[in-house]
């Protein structure tokens, strides 16, 4: 890829994570981004297949991103925090990863999947563990506490996440 073709394909995506963020996944539209930066459509889909391409070309970066974020915290709290921190700094990306599913977009293909173990491997690292099985337990512990937080459902409680969080850590994963 040419120097311009990254650039084009840099634009690209920022202009979609702003549609992701406006509208979510749905709201993500080739031609919508081409308009915006003075080209057609078709001239974007020399770097993008098509839409799902694009959307893999986003959650790739926001898997990237997540095992980055994981990757500086040394020890299981560290992690845990770092975790919800970059679900509430971009809960857009956060839902694309950890959403419903995208109709028509294949979310298990072999470089989606490959990206999402790299942040699973972070956490087991951190949990001294080759067992997936414990780890997942543990991430879906945490996954659950973030999903529900980035949905409101703890201030209408009067409830405070990270409080929720350190509690959920206390008790041990």
């Amino acid at each position: 890829m040419t120097a311009y073709g990254d650039e084009v394909r840099g634009r690209a995506k920022a202009i979609a994570l702003e549609q992701l963020a406006e509208g979510g996944p749905e709201a993500v539209s080739v031609n919508a981004i081409g308009r915006r930066m003075g080209v057609s459509g078709p001239a974007l889909y020399r770097h993008f297949a098509n839409r799902d391409d694009l959307l893999a070309a986003l959650t790739l970066d926001a898997y990237e991103a997540l095992a980055a974020a994981l990757a500086g915290g040394d020890g299981i709290d560290a992690i845990a925090h770092a975790y919800r921190e970059w679900a509430l700094a971009q809960p857009h990306r956060y839902a694309l990863l950890f959403g419903p599913p995208v109709p028509g977009f294949d979310a298990h293909r072999e470089d989606l999947v490959a990206a999402a173990r790299k942040a699973m491997d972070t956490l087991m690292a951190t949990l001294g563990t080759d067992d997936l099985e414990r780890a997942t337990l543990a991430w879906s512990r945490l996954h659950g506490l973030t999903s529900l937080e980035l949905g409101g459902n703890f201030g209408s409680m009067g409830l405070d996440g990270r409080a929720l969080l350190e509690r959920e850590l206390g008790a041990g994963f």
